[in-house]
């Protein structure tokens, strides 16, 4: 039974961080037999949970890197991945939602739908997830699930429908009362591993025969037969199962579902969702490309026979060679066999097939379509197709935002100068969103992710794992420039120098873009500009972009359009006309009158609300515009858009400020222009660098 693909579950855990997803998946892991004891995340015994296998998560109590592990649960196979909560580790969010089938998103009791809440549910919308939502937390002081089920259907757009209702609440949070089956349960033992069914207690009777009416208004939307039975008095189980499972596979509907992972309440009942109301492989459609008919794109089937389809998501390097998570689409793979690597067309050995659970491995014979699973000791890129050489596949790539925030890093001794480089060789391979990079100018090492605790995490994982001691300079924000107005351009370059000489004469415009980063119109008539000449012209402009004129920062928001021109029968060439346009954009690019633009991010804080004046304050101090303010009684959610520049060490000021209650994430929003006084410090800056580097 657990090998047919009906009986398989990838799933992650995705919430906002601290709602409690590592200690969900500890519970699960439990309660499936895959562990057998239990530890906590920033566990006192210092053993932590199994999801957070890396010191730095421990410490911390934080999740870095997502992990998978598979259990087994009443003839079901499931594959988990646990995902950060952190926005700066937004990508192991997507890498995982990419290639799982259904999700669980977490939400707390008391926090409810969070900023990050809301980034996830961007995500999973991305990639067509079907999710169930967990109200986690519902012992904490403050708790209201159904405030959160306002906030799923307000702020998320769901269709929420709670499937349980609490059977008390904080402190008295003793089960839940499961509105299907119309029995209540609660969790006795050592950590809750025995469920005990009984009948709903008399006070509660009332209010669970109104929510089940909710509960089944909401699940006949998706079935004729149990509207029909709900008019003729005869429901069954099975008729509000199929219903729901239908509503969620179709993502117009989020069954929902109550408790308390630390305190062990409800996690079984979820774990029976999972199964119940998540899809397999087989009921999810997945498209990749067929680069023999122009990109054609292809759905692809479940079935294990037919030939393979498979994505490396996600790398890791360890002493033993590099470790590569596969997600098989369609076909199977053996030990041993030969796989081929779309992107490069060779040829691979599947030397050795392993099973994850966290930081631990088991080695398997094979692996089946929906399967996840990893690869020894194959070098290849995240994102990368494999299939066994039938077909010429590739898989679509995953959504890899733009870094934000950019660090100087360089050795304190001689010996940290190769371990620091083979580090950040390996996290580049690792993490696509974090980047490393030598300035052409300075010489110096640049580092670049998604926020300070990106990269915080980086420069200590460089002294721990590689034993590289390093200092890091100040934080450089990715400035860009922009034009802001209409400017013409004609410039001719003449060069002679004895034999052939270079000549090309680009005439033209170039104005502010409304959305892309930089648009070319070719608008040459009569041939005055060669045609093979055009691209040429484009390639010179768009070398120009990497560094603007005023601070040396990309340029975007850009159009140029070239309509007029000249060329020389022997003179003219590649080289001339790509020169043409370089001279042609400095000429133009002063007159346009640019302008510096910074990073804006979007920063949400959560706070007691008796603190909610002092973080007002200071987010006004660091330039920032309050965009909403929303009070519960006992938290204030404050959302605002602050630059990025002035967020640097903000998190100890709001620790201070609000006497460490208060949390706060933001995440890229938009680039706006700077204010002029600060644009001209910018520019002094510049001008500094420029002529301490000509002397």
């Amino acid at each position: 039974m657990v090998d047919d693909i009906q009986y398989l579950r990838n799933i992650g855990i995705s919430a906002h961080i601290d709602a409690g997803k590592t200690t969900l998946t500890e519970r699960i892991l439990y309660y499936t037999k895959r562990i057998l004891a239990v530890h906590e995340v920033k566990g006192k015994d210092g053993v932590g949970a199994k999801m957070d296998s890396m010191d730095l998560e421990k410490e911390r109590g934080i999740t870095i890197s997502s992990a998978a592990t598979y259990c087994e649960w009443k003839g079901h196979k499931i594959n988990v991945i646990d995902t950060p909560g952190h926005v700066d580790f937004t990508i192991e969010v997507e890498r995982a939602l990419r290639v799982l089938d259904g999700s669980i998103m977490v939400l707390c009791a008391v926090g409810g739908v969070q900023s990050q809440s809301i980034t996830v549910d961007r995500q999973m919308n991305r990639y067509k997830v079907p999710r169930i939502a967990f109200i986690n937390k519902c012992d904490r002081e403050g708790a209201n699930p159904y405030r959160v089920i306002g906030q799923l259907r307000q702020r998320l757009n769901h269709n929420p429908v709670l499937m349980q209702i609490p059977i008390g609440l904080e402190k008295t949070f003793s089960g839940v009362i499961d509105l299907v089956s119309m029995k209540a349960f609660s969790f006795g033992g050592l950590f809750g591993e025995e469920v005990k069914i009984g009948e709903v207690p008399a006070y509660l009777q009332d209010e669970a025969v109104a929510r089940r009416e909710e509960l089944l208004e909401a699940a006949a939307m998706f079935s004729d037969e149990l509207m029909e039975a709900v008019f003729e008095d005869r429901v069954s189980e099975a008729l509000i199962y199929e219903a729901v499972r239908r509503g969620t596979l179709l993502r117009q509907l989020t069954p929902v579902f109550i408790g308390s992972a630390y305190k062990n309440i409800g996690v079984q009942p979820l774990l029976d969702a999972v199964t119940d109301y998540l899809p397999s492989p087989a009921e999810v459609e997945n498209t990749a490309l067929d680069m023999d008919q122009q990109e054609k794109e292809i759905v692809l089937s479940s079935a294990p026979s037919d030939p393979l389809v498979s994505l490396a998501f996600k790398l890791e390097v360890t002493p033993y060679g590099q470790l590569t998570y596969l997600r098989i689409y369609q076909g199977s793979i053996e030990k041993g066999h030969y796989l081929v690597n779309t992107r490069t067309r060779k040829r691979i050995r599947a030397g050795r097939l392993v099973r994850m659970h966290a930081d631990e491995m088991e080695d398997i014979p094979e692996a089946g379509a929906g399967d996840i699973v990893a690869l020894f000791g194959v070098d290849c890129f995240s994102g990368d197709t494999f299939t066994d050489g039938r077909l010429n596949y590739t898989m679509t790539s995953i959504f890899v935002p733009e870094p934000v925030i950019f660090l100087t890093i360089s050795p304190m001794d001689n010996q940290s100068n190769p371990r620091m480089a083979k580090a950040l060789n390996r996290f580049a391979r690792e993490d696509p969103t974090f980047r490393a990079q030598v300035d052409q100018e300075s010489g110096q090492t640049i580092i670049s992710g998604m926020g300070e605790l990106h990269l915080e995490i980086y420069v200590e994982r460089m002294k721990r794992e590689f034993g590289a001691e390093v200092d890091t300079g100040i934080p450089q924000i990715a400035y860009r420039e922009a034009i802001s107005r209409r400017a013409e351009f004609n410039y001719t370059h003449k060069k002679q120098t004895g034999g052939a000489g270079q000549y090309g004469r680009v005439a033209g415009y170039m104005e502010p873009s409304g959305g892309s980063n930089y648009e070319f119109m070719n608008q040459v008539k009569g041939g005055v500009i060669p045609t093979e000449f055009i691209s040429a012209v484009d390639k010179g402009f768009q070398s120009c972009l990497k560094k603007g004129l005023l601070i040396g920062f990309p340029v975007i928001r850009v159009r140029i359009a070239v309509n007029d021109g000249q060329h020389h029968q022997v003179d003219s060439s590649e080289r001339a006309f790509v020169q043409a346009a370089i001279g042609a954009f400095k000429q133009a690019y002063l007159r346009a009158k640019p302008v510096i633009l910074e990073p804006i991010m979007r920063v949400s804080v959560e706070c007691p609300s008796e603190f909610q004046g002092n973080v007002m304050a200071s987010i006004n101090q660091r330039r920032g515009l309050i965009m909403s303010s929303a009070e519960d009684g006992v938290f204030t959610t404050i959302e605002a858009d602050v630059p990025l520049a002035e967020m640097f060490g903000y998190a100890t000021t709001l620790r201070s400020l609000t006497q460490g209650k208060a949390e706060f994430t933001m995440e890229f929003s938009r680039y706006a222009k700077v204010p002029d006084s600060i644009e001209e410090e910018l520019k002094d800056k510049y001008k500094d660098r420029a002529r301490r580097g000509a002397a």
